[in-house]
């Protein structure tokens, strides 16, 4: 169970906040909107409503007690940087923040923010992916280079070993779990066989796996 400071309860902040409470984390929401914390304050123990461009305010939330604060404020840029700022100069001790644009990403790394996501990129950069491969269900990119896919089985390993198929070989992937239904092998051996349906969660070089991902038979 972690503790995160929640900043910013536009559509973004309210689906991680849910997905936080979700995996039982505690979470403190913060808006200046008032509205929109009243809104919200059935679901969480703590809803704040505070301008955090002001210190004082922040300093008031007890910044350093947290695991993780997330300045998820998605309208407007400056105040997304100077809340940053302030949060690293009160002594948090990871401060993650949303950017739209690759400049934005660089002066909110430059304000302090641990890390920097970009959530509309993100979902363009997975959509496009999956339109251009039928079997590509999801992936998330590791680094430049290497990512972690979930593949559908190509017709020609149905019924056939893996041992036969060799993927590290063949295709320079490693298969880390295969999905039956809802079931989930970790556990793999050399005779372990392939039906029609299953699926595969690989790991390996990105453009390798989509080449085979992309093959036509």
């Amino acid at each position: 169970m972690k503790s995160i400071l929640l900043i910013g309860m536009g559509k973004f902040g309210r689906t991680l906040g849910e997905k936080l409470l979700a995996m039982g984390d505690e979470v403190m929401i913060v808006d200046k909107n008032e509205d929109v914390i009243n809104s919200l304050s059935s679901k969480y123990a703590d809803a704040i409503i505070a301008n955090c461009m002001n210190e004082e305010n922040l300093a008031a939330l007890d910044v350093p007690s947290f695991n993780a604060c997330v300045v998820a404020i998605g309208d407007d840029f400056q105040s997304s940087l100077e809340v940053t700022s302030l949060l690293k100069d009160l002594g948090a001790r990871r401060v993650v923040s949303r950017a739209t644009t690759d400049i934005q990403r660089k002066l909110l790394l430059r304000m302090g923010a641990d890390e920097v996501i970009y959530p509309d990129m993100d979902i363009a950069e997975k959509l496009a992916v999956r339109l251009n491969s039928d079997k590509v269900i999801n992936y998330i990119d590791i680094d430049a280079d290497y990512s972690i896919f979930e593949i559908a089985i190509p017709e020609k390993w149905i019924g056939r070993k893996l041992i036969d198929i060799n993927p590290r070989v063949k295709y320079g992937m490693n298969i880390l779990t295969v999905k039956k239904g809802r079931e989930v092998i970790s556990s793999l051996d050399g005779n372990f066989v392939f039906d029609e349906g299953d699926q595969i969660v690989v790991f390996g070089n990105t453009e390798k796996i989509l080449a085979f991902a992309n093959q036509k038979k």
